[in-house]
């Protein structure tokens, strides 16, 4: 039986044999009594073996150490004064592998730096157990939302020829060393994605409503806490939508993937809360049950003058039109102005993507981030550029080959009429659930500058 399986039935298994396989965290013995700790990943809660001199297999169990694999048979005992609610007592235990005594980790604290150069390991740890059983339930969120709306799951290529974000910082997929591209594997320059939108761009106008959802790639020189050189993006596609439409999609998505984990994975929340931060299910209940609101870029601009005209200081008060917002900005404006989720749109096109729609202004472009409180932007989007004449004239302002982007330019000329859609850090999303403040802690393996361990 799986541990999970005896504590969603205690009650009906009380006083009854039960056989189990788990590790041990682990093992204290005493003159009469000793006391087994053990889990299999089924559960975040830990499974309580009571043994004794007379159990079969008392000198095997004894000398088990901190993750060694052990059987237990024994019986189901009900304990309604103690924090969990049964133990087993056990008859029998069988010694399945013994653990090396260096066993790095140990019943004691272990830093996040140290479990980062672990991470094989660390997932057996209760902290990232809990991170990773939310992730994988927040992903089956994600695809259980865009399902039941009748969204495409789209599975963009990784291997690609465009940078949909015209950063550069792309990591070239090559099997020659000299950069004759011409003559390599696939005849031109190939890269890992940046981004799934284009090709999904190019499915949505089939289907109407995608999605995908999958591993991106940026070769930038980061070492901040919210960059990774490889993570998942979740990039919904709508034909025929607008800006407004984006926000409604946004809102609406946030807001389901983060109740469905509240339903099913409030054990692990109020550890989390308990062990990384303070007041994290009710930060994550007010997106679900928030009013988002939403301002233009100006506005945004003249509520930060405002404020420090008033006397606030920011780290960068030079506050101008072209100013890219930074994260001090987008917090000040959702946590001390808005105290709510906030949209905010029309940014200036100079600082925006070549392919996002240019308003009728001619400085601003149908721009769209989602500012959250305790993080700044979670999520941005767009309306898409509709006229070809204008995609040209941005790809040239940009410096980009539209000969490169044929394909995808090329749209606009076989029935066109508004697109939009975003893009969501999977892992930045992740790290606001779970309240674990770097981005290395929310993936399994972390790739990062300089770091590339498995």
């Amino acid at each position: 039986m799986d541990i999970k399986f005896l504590y969603d039935n205690h009650e009906t298994l009380k006083e009854q044999k039960v056989t189990i396989v788990g590790r041990i965290r682990s093992n204290r013995q005493g003159k009469a009594v000793s006391f087994m700790v053990l889990n299999d990943g089924t559960v975040l809660n830990d499974l309580q073996v009571v043994y004794k001199p007379e159990t079969i297999g008392f000198e095997e169990g004894s000398k088990a150490r901190v993750s060694s694999i052990v059987e237990i048979e024994g019986i189901l005992i009900p304990t309604p004064t103690r924090p969990q609610p049964f133990e087993i007592n056990a008859t029998s235990i069988t010694l399945l592998d013994q653990a090396i005594e260096e066993y790095p980790l140990q019943k004691k604290e272990h830093s996040s730096e140290f479990l980062r150069e672990i991470s094989h390991l660390r997932a057996r740890t209760k902290t990232f157990q809990a991170i990773f059983r939310i992730r994988s339930t927040a992903a089956f969120a994600v695809h259980k939302f865009f399902q039941e709306n009748n969204y495409v799951y789209v599975t963009t290529p990784i291997i690609t020829s465009n940078d949909a974000e015209g950063a550069g910082e792309q990591f070239i997929v090559t099997v020659n060393e000299d950069k004759d591209y011409a003559n390599d594997f696939f005849g031109k320059k190939a890269s890992l994605t940046v981004s799934g939108q284009l090709n999904g761009e190019a499915f949505a106008q089939a289907f109407k409503n995608i999605y995908t959802f999958g591993p991106t790639f940026r070769a930038e020189n980061s070492h901040t806490t919210k960059h990774a050189s490889e993570f998942w993006m979740i990039e919904p596609e709508v034909a025929f939508a607008d800006i407004n439409d984006n926000i409604q999609l946004m809102q609406d998505m946030l807001k389901s993937v983060v109740g469905y984990v509240l339903e099913k994975n409030m054990t692990e929340l109020e550890f989390l809360q308990e062990q990384l931060e303070p007041g994290l299910i009710d930060k994550i209940t007010g997106i679900v049950n928030a009013e988002f609101k939403v301002n233009t870029y100006e506005e945004v601009l003249k509520t930060l003058q405002n404020a420090i005209d008033n006397g606030h200081k920011f780290e960068e008060n030079n506050i101008h039109f072209g100013l890219d917002l930074g994260t001090e900005h987008e917090r000040f404006i959702c946590e001390e102005v808005n105290k709510c989720p906030t949209f905010v749109i029309n940014y200036p096109k100079d600082i925006k993507s070549f392919y996002m729609k240019q308003n009728d202004d001619g400085k601003t472009v149908a721009a769209v981030d989602l500012l959250v409180p305790g993080i700044g932007e979670l999520c941005g989007g767009s309306e898409r550029e509709a006229n070809l004449d204008k995609i040209l004239e941005r790809c040239e302002f940009y410096g980009i080959n539209p000969e490169e982007l044929d394909w995808y330019i090329g749209l606009r000329k076989y029935g066109f009429y508004k697109s939009a859609g975003f893009g969501l850090g999977f892992e930045r999303l992740i790290m606001y659930i779970t309240g674990a403040s770097n981005i290395r802690d929310v993936i399994p393996f972390p790739r990062t500058p300089k770091t590339l361990l498995y």
